[in-house]
């Protein structure tokens, strides 16, 4: 029998890369650090992904196995290119290294000791539809009557204990701070949590949470296994550290306890998801956890112009909590001061932001460079409203389309219907909203519904059009004219009166018509409750206007339902609130519904067609880590921009701040800050809107006011 030989690639007998022509001073004193634990403060646009990947390649060219290297971040995306590039620099064999997101890591190890973390081999994954099914059945099992009391459902649960796990918090507290609506419901939320790790250990089966979670159980439960982690893992590298949560900084914390070689790398003036549990402490406090940590500081800039920066820089400094740097440029002066552009209301920051585009455009700048940010979804409705109307194609990032997302489609059904009573597809999805109505039940009260119409032989518009008395044209002799080539050389005719037929002119009242109609015992308060407020969008059988049948639906039926059936509740109701402040423009619900079903057509033309060019629509959030050669930071007011929640407090302020510096780093060339100075609110009268505190206390040296004129 042959004898087996493998030949090992033999190292380099010295560093193959010039790590000093390859990086400027700050990167390479990060990358170059000895071992012990390290602080590297990455700037906006300052290079950290080559830091990191330059980082990976140097412990490889100094003898470090690549087993010996776990390098952590957030997207699959992120490792495979850091990996990628480390590939294309240095010469070794990658494939022992261990690099991936926390969760995936964290499988890795779980699929390694199934029988020590409690689960048998080959457990399944849950995707988080699976995972809500799951808690569906076992909130069904609490035995709520949902005629007495509305508990939340799989998604909203799912929400709830995804938080409280991530986050390492009692219960009690994230309720008070996140769903003070369900604190009620704490000890059933506790019972349900219990149910429910049950169930997935009889399934065999994990979520997502559990991937990392499981992960750092085991490790503090079992000595040996995390000695053995411990041990091989002799350089840990994170990236984006700003954003990790106490369970993801957990798993760092005990992987790097041995030989305390750990960098991690971010940004402090980016941390910006306090909402979905990132825990900003653990950048600013890594020091103090870990001491004689060398703190890096990488400041040059490559992306931005020197006059966005100087807007940056000011913007930040105002925060207290941070590690102080300073963003230097790397380009040349650019062409323009970042302006500062007030307008009368939101109608006219829509008209202006897309005027402005379009001139960019003319002027040879791509759609594809452009963007606009914004700190809430709902902000960017009359922005895509105007968009849609000029034809300027737009890609949204931040969510669905304002008129296509379900919450907006639900109210909109009960207003359908009520114009349109042989509306079914408006009449089954408002039905459908009810407790204990599914597909089934919907379909036989369309059925009833649609025979008792039908019985009353009365057409759906009854439009009326009496003749008309018109005057008669006299026409004075005059000196010839000569024919304008646009206007029409006939003599123009009067236009036709036209009234629109009440559409329940005809028909039986809607309590007549609804409620003797028979529906599943568990929806019938709710069912009485739909019906007493579609009677109160039409009284009489008249429309009220759209702006109050919005509030009549919101307060009578959906905000109940919106609080138990969507996580992010408040982000919805104020969805729902811009809706109804639309809607005060129009006095004729028909018109108004009209208009959005001729604007959403438009938009979906507008998407069939094959346009290479997209400006982008995007929040804050969404936009993170992305670049433009042209930004535009819209609604930058108090209460909007920082949010009025965010007001409560000074740490709370400080981030939206630092959501402020993300947003004016995104911008290459240039930036516009806009807010309107009226904000039309329904309720409130039209009170002036204060520019945002961010915006004063950039000195005016550093930006230019535009004074917009004309007529809007």
């Amino acid at each position: 029998m042959a004898r087996q030989y493998t030949l090992h690639r033999n190292a380099p007998a010295g560093p193959r890369i010039d790590f000093a022509a390859e990086l400027n001073p700050q990167q390479l004193a990060a990358v170059t650090a000895p071992p012990g634990p390290a602080l590297v403060i990455a700037g906006a646009g300052s290079g950290k992904t080559r830091t990191l990947t330059y980082r990976v390649a140097y412990l490889l060219e100094n003898g470090i196995r690549p087993e010996h290297v776990l390098l952590l971040t957030f997207t699959n995306k992120a490792a495979r290119e850091m990996l990628d590039r480390v590939a294309a620099i240095c010469p070794h064999d990658l494939a022992g290294l261990w690099g991936g997101t926390f969760h995936s890591i964290g499988n890795r190890i779980l699929r390694r000791h199934p029988n020590e973390a409690g689960f048998a081999p080959g457990f399944s994954i849950m995707d988080r539809e699976d995972a809500e099914d799951m808690l569906d059945g076992v909130v069904a099992t609490l035995g709520f009557d949902p005629k007495e009391k509305r508990f939340p459902k799989g998604q909203v649960v799912a929400d709830v204990l995804s938080y409280q796990l991530n986050t390492g918090r009692s219960l009690e507290d994230v309720l008070l701070e996140k769903y003070p609506h369900f604190f009620e419901f704490a000890a059933e939320l506790e019972q349900a949590r219990v149910k429910y790790e049950a169930k997935k250990k009889k399934a065999n089966a994990l979520d997502f949470d559990d991937l990392l979670e499981k992960t750092v159980r085991l490790l503090k439960s079992n000595a040996a296994l995390a000695e053995h982690y411990q041990r091989q893992f002799q350089f840990v590298l994170v990236d984006e550290y700003q954003d990790t949560n106490h369970l993801q900084n957990d798993f760092i914390e005990i992987l790097a306890a041995r030989h305390h070689n750990v960098m991690v790398v971010g940004d402090d003036a980016q941390s910006i998801y306090s909402w979905r549990g990132a825990d900003f402490r653990n950048i600013l406090e890594f020091p103090k956890r870990h001491p004689g940590a060398v703190v890096y500081k990488i400041e040059t800039n490559y992306r931005s112009v020197p006059q966005v920066l100087a807007v940056a820089n000011a913007a930040i400094s105002a925060n207290k909590q941070q590690f102080q740097k300073v963003l230097q440029a790397a380009r040349q002066e650019g062409a323009l001061k970042p302006a500062m552009v007030p307008l009368p209301d939101s109608q006219q920051q829509a008209q202006f932001v897309a005027q402005r585009m379009l001139e960019l455009h003319e002027e040879g700048i791509a759609l594809d460079d452009m963007a606009v940010l914004y700190r809430a979804h709902f902000h960017s409705m009359e922005l895509q409203m105007e968009l849609t109307r000029r034809g300027i194609p737009f890609e949204l990032t931040s969510g669905l389309r304002f008129f296509e997302q379900a919450h907006i489609k639900d109210v909109g059904a009960f207003l359908k219907w009520v114009v349109n009573p042989r509306d079914e597809v408006a009449f089954k999805r408002m039905s459908r909203l009810l407790p204990g109505i599914g597909a089934r039940s919907a379909d036989a009260l369309w059925a009833s519904v649609s025979d008792a119409l039908s019985a009353a032989d009365a057409p759906l518009l009854k439009k009326e059009t009496p003749t008309p008395v018109i005057a008669p044209v006299v026409v004075e002799a005059q000196a010839e004219q000569p024919v304008s080539p646009i206007a029409p050389a006939e003599t123009p005719t009067q236009e036709l009166p036209e009234t629109i037929a009440n559409p329940w002119e005809g028909l039986p009242a809607i309590k007549e018509l609804l409620l003797p109609l028979k529906v599943p015992a568990k929806a019938k308060a709710a069912w009485e409750q739909l019906v007493f407020t579609l009677d109160e969008l039409a009284p009489g059988g008249h429309l009220a206007p759209p702006q109050e049948m919005i509030h009549s639906v919101l307060e009578a039926v959906y905000d109940d339902y919106a609080r138990v059936n969507f996580p992010n509740y408040d982000q919805r109701r104020e969805d729902l609130n811009t809706l109804a402040n639309f809607a005060r423009q129009y006095e004729s619900t028909q018109a108004f519904l009209d208009q959005l079903a001729l604007l959403t057509s438009l938009d979906a033309t507008a998407r069939t067609n094959e346009e290479t060019e997209r400006v982008t629509l995007t929040s804050v959030h969404q936009a993170k880590g992305l670049e433009w050669k042209v930004v535009f930071v819209i609604w930058l007011a108090d209460g909007k921009f920082p949010s009025s929640r965010s007001l409560e407090s000074s740490e709370t302020v400080e981030e939206e701040r630092r959501l402020f510096y993300v947003a004016v780093t995104r911008a290459m060339d240039e930036l516009y800050l806009t807010y309107p100075c009226m904000s039309f609110n329904s309720a409130y009268g039209d009170p002036l809107q204060r520019p945002s505190r961010f915006l004063g206390e950039v000195p005016k040296t550093l930006i230019e006011e535009w004074e917009v004129g004309g007529v809007f």
